[in-house]
């Protein structure tokens, strides 16, 4: 066990699930918020794109988005982001993980919307409060407040999904892990050592978002 461990860089590896992790909750969040605006939208054209987005990622295998990534857009359609494969996956993998999360940070974030009386936006827009203003100022950010919870769970959700970046390519935990098991023997012990690593990581998170939501709780 020890051999294999000083042979392959196990914490470079972490690093690159980190990076990953990091940059896809960043995106997710921007695009699960404007996407949960669209589903809260008065505007009926505004909804469908919403609704259809949620529905279609949803219920889209993360696998198959992954591998239409690499072999549909940038292999047929010829869209790289680099030159260098490698790079090239990696890319790939932050846009489909944001895009496929995204959709669930939505579904929170409307969960969180919700939960707010809907007198609140009907006092907004009496003192003349235009949708965009009572949005931004009244019903967001009481919606993160309220779903401080789900949205903790997306993201320890995305963490464990950073694996099915390994089918592209991407040099992540997985993908190195996966490479040990198909070099060398007796790698059983392999496996207890990346979920550890992927507890470590999700662990702390679980219990921060916890202490968050009762924390930041909206008070009726």
């Amino acid at each position: 066990m020890g051999d294999i461990l000083a042979k392959y860089d196990l914490l470079a590896a972490f690093w690159v699930t980190i990076e990953l992790s990091v940059l896809s909750a960043l995106g997710a969040l921007i695009v699960g918020t404007l996407v949960a605006i669209c589903r809260v939208s008065p505007v009926p054209v505004l909804q469908f794109i919403g609704t259809s987005y949620v529905n279609i990622l949803r219920n889209t295998p993360l696998t198959v988005l992954m591998v239409a990534s690499i072999l549909g857009v940038s292999f047929i359609l010829g869209l790289s982001w680099s030159d260098d494969a490698k790079t090239n996956a990696f890319i790939w993998a932050v846009i489909v993980l944001s895009l496929y999360h995204a959709a669930f940070v939505c579904e929170a974030l409307r969960s969180g919307v919700n939960t707010i009386p809907a007198g609140q936006a009907e006092a907004a827009r009496s003192i003349g409060l235009t949708f965009r203003q009572s949005l931004t100022e009244v019903l967001l950010p009481q919606a993160f407040r309220g779903s401080i919870a789900p949205l903790g769970s997306t993201l320890i959700a995305l963490i464990k999904n950073t694996t099915v970046a390994a089918v592209i390519g991407v040099s992540d935990a997985a993908g190195l892990m996966a490479i040990i098991v198909e070099n060398e023997t007796g790698s059983l012990p392999v496996f207890a050592v990346f979920a550890i690593g992927f507890v470590i990581l999700t662990l702390p998170l679980g219990i921060w978002f916890t202490h968050l939501s009762q924390r930041l709780a909206v008070k009726r």
